[in-house]
């Protein structure tokens, strides 16, 4: 009787049927488990195979165990809407897209890249390079003891790109082999965790790393690799598609957290902001005080909190004087005022006319050429030791401003000192602009890339411009903007190390040299300003040896992550949204 029941049914439920039980089994595992309910620790936080739980409401009993600062994600959740239905409060549908890449049909890369090389994890130094990049990156850090304990293991593979120089990590992934994690039938494996440097000079470190882990699955024996990406990233998107990855209905559920406040709440005003107001705000948010965006595009925006209200731009506030900002303004009181306070300056001359040019320049073997005001390195050129170099600099310069200033060049590493409140909070060196030959692409063409990279990090902050000024950088090392340099080949494309012309930077925080800390805070106190960028220019950061620069009025907080800027920015503004452990140790004797 049952089999005419199922032969008199509608041929729409048959085909229904059919498609929910062939859909289901291309990417869930139609074979018996072995293993139930697999929680597998990744550093960062748990990865949950939510494959592998029978019951919703055991994937949510789990998922509640997670540490405050870590980010699980239950992922090839089967039916992510009933588990949510279970918990809507608590929990979210992660909006990002699953990729696949079939690893039997996987063909590498014909070459490798000779200017780094992708390796597994080796060292603690390895494990702690790492950790600054997901800082960078914004990404959940990992306990260096985790990486340690894990190098050998197999489960969890991590793989580091270095440069072939320097030695410097520059990119890292990591990766799971389902296999070993809980006998998978399907023998799958995902990637997580890849990061980038910003600051890394080389093309292609993204694919390598991703390339170099899918080859070692392929050689385990592997079917696929599978990755979680969000929806939005086009630029990943990309690279994943030109490897041959494909779209899956793979879903992840995870907690509504702080770490995932941003992929739950929907846009905000603030999401609208640059990194550098950004950062303020969200720091603002996490105490608990009132911000009101007045004007996202120029980062202007107004906190309050117990009574108080401050208007911000950025990291300039209505703390910041009048008189302070205008001394900042211009370069030349910027100098004359921390000269009087016993900062060591560069010699300087306005400029007037070609004799007095020609008399300075005879002084001094190489000039700086900068606008008496200005800001993010416009109109400023470096080493100029020829009169003719000098004059097309001035008029450049007079673009910006139409007063042009020349100082003696010092040669050094550019030096950041950010002070808040008379202290010390980030300390890097910022390097000028680079590129590195691939033996393929023009200059030009690897500086169109490089800036691409920066933006993308920096949220457009940082490009490289094409300009004059690179043009003249580029032949001074001897190349011809369309020429095509060897593999391998550095070359200097700026002079200036500014971000917003593409520079880097180098966090020296726990190796900058008393002297120099003693000296931006003496400068800082000079212009009476409560937050400030004051530049040197240095030999070695870890020597008492160095030239000011300048003051910045509004120094660029965002990029000296992890230092924590933003947190010392807002003490300063609402001290009683201090935690009530800082506010003690301030009160102790010598603080």
């Amino acid at each position: 009787m049952s089999n005419d029941r199922e032969k008199n049914k509608p041929l729409g439920q048959h085909r229904l049927r059919r498609i929910r039980q062939e859909g289901m089994s291309t990417l869930y595992s139609s074979h018996q488990l072995t293993e139930q309910n697999v929680v597998l620790d990744c550093g960062w936080g748990r990865l949950i195979f939510g494959n592998t739980f029978e019951k919703p409401e055991d994937l949510i009993a789990v998922m509640r165990d997670e540490r405050p600062d870590q980010r699980d994600i239950a992922f090839y959740v089967r039916d992510p809407h009933v588990v949510l239905a279970h918990a809507p409060q608590e929990y979210f549908l992660d909006p990002s897209h699953t990729y696949r890449l079939d690893l039997p049909v996987y063909r590498p890369a014909r070459q490798r890249k000779t200017t780094y090389h992708i390796r597994r994890l080796s060292t603690q130094a390895d494990a702690d390079a790492i950790n600054v990049i997901l800082a960078e990156r914004g990404m959940v850090t990992v306990p260096p003891e985790f990486f340690w304990r894990h190098r050998d293991a197999g489960t969890v593979t991590m793989l580091v790109a270095e440069d072939a120089s320097s030695g410097d990590i520059l990119g890292a992934v990591m990766g799971i082999d389902h296999s070993k994690a809980f006998d998978d039938p399907d023998k799958g494996s995902s990637l997580w965790c890849l990061a980038v440097s910003p600051s890394a000079p080389h093309a292609g470190l993204g694919e390598s790393l991703v390339r170099r882990l899918a080859e070692q699955f392929k050689a385990r024996g592997a079917s696929y690799m599978d990755l979680s990406v969000l929806h939005d990233n086009e630029q990943a998107i990309s690279l994943y598609e030109k490897l041959g990855f494909r779209r899956v209905n793979v879903f992840a559920v995870k907690r509504k957290n702080q770490i995932n406040e941003k992929l739950f709440v929907g846009e905000q005003s603030e999401n609208e902001l640059n990194p550098y107001a950004r950062i303020i705000v969200n720091e603002a948010l996490r105490r608990g005080i009132h911000v009101e965006v007045t004007d996202a595009a120029n980062g202007f925006f107004r906190l309050s909190h117990g009574g108080r209200s401050v208007r911000c731009r950025e990291s300039l506030t209505d703390l910041t004087s009048a008189v302070a900002m205008s001394i900042c303004d211009d370069k030349r009181m910027t100098r004359n005022v921390v000269e009087a306070a016993g900062v060591r300056v560069p010699e300087q001359l306005e400029y007037t006319d070609e004799a007095s040019l020609a008399d300075f320049l005879q002084k001094h073997d190489a000039l700086v050429v900068k606008p008496a005001r200005g800001e993010q390195g416009k109109g400023i050129a470096v080493g100029l030791s020829k009169a003719d170099e000098v004059l097309d600099a001035i008029e450049r310069a007079r673009l910006v401003c139409e007063d042009v200033l020349l100082e003696e060049c010092y040669q050094g590493h550019d030096l950041r000192l950010v002070i808040i409140d008379d202290k010390l909070v980030a300390a890097a060196l910022r390097l000028p602009a680079r590129v590195i030959g691939d033996g393929r692409s023009s200059v030009a063409a690897l500086i169109e890339k490089q800036s691409r990279r920066r933006a993308a990090a920096t949220g457009g902050e940082s490009t490289i411009p094409m300009d004059a000024e690179t043009e003249r950088c580029v032949a001074l090392a001897g190349y011809d903007i369309d020429a095509i340099p060897p593999a391998g080949v550095e070359i200097m494309v700026r002079k200036t190390a500014n971000l917003h012309t593409g520079g880097t930077i180098v966090d020296v925080t726990e190796e900058v040299h008393p002297q120099l800390v003693h000296a931006a805070i003496k400068a800082a106190k000079a212009i009476d300003i409560p937050v400030t960028g004051i530049d040197f220019m240095v030999k070695d950061h870890r020597k008492p040896d160095y030239i000011f620069i300048e003051a910045n009025e509004r120094p660029g907080l965002a990029n000296h992550e992890p230092q924590p800027t933003a947190e010392r920015f807002i003490d300063l503004l609402f001290p009683r949204s201090m935690p009530a452990s800082a506010r003690q140790e301030l009160r102790k004797p010598g603080q």
